[in-house]
């Protein structure tokens, strides 16, 4: 229980000194889209905050792109209905993890307001 004790003053005291930043996954997305609709999924993936990489002619398929872009994780639940609306249902999409990123600014903020609240609940 002293441990347990010592290790929590030790973290109150000792994370305001350090700066602690909130950090948000990154992922690396490839989406496969017929060639008329590159210029919407380019659109949409900047709408998710996505930060695009560049397009290519998807190999082996003709008529068809594949936009490769760096998204927040958070970001990707929603692209798949937007995707399929702006492709007629036809495009598709993969991810990975590919890194963390500092997150700033008011989602930073409502991070911290959301956590307090619950802490508080």
């Amino acid at each position: 229980m002293a441990f347990k004790t010592a290790a929590r003053i030790a973290m109150s005291d000792g994370m305001p000194q350090c700066s602690p930043v909130l950090l948000e996954p990154i992922v690396a997305v490839e989406v496969h889209v017929p060639s008329d609709a590159t210029s919407r999924v380019n659109q949409i993936v900047s709408g998710h905050r996505g930060q695009l990489l560049g397009f290519d002619g998807r190999e082996g398929w003709p008529g068809w792109d594949t936009v490769k872009a760096h998204m927040p994780e958070s970001e990707i639940g929603s692209l798949i209905i937007e995707l399929r609306s702006a492709t007629a249902g036809v495009g598709t999409f993969v991810f990975k993890q590919d890194h963390m990123a500092e997150l700033t600014g008011r989602l930073a903020d409502q991070v911290v307001t959301n956590r307090k609240a619950t802490l508080a609940a």
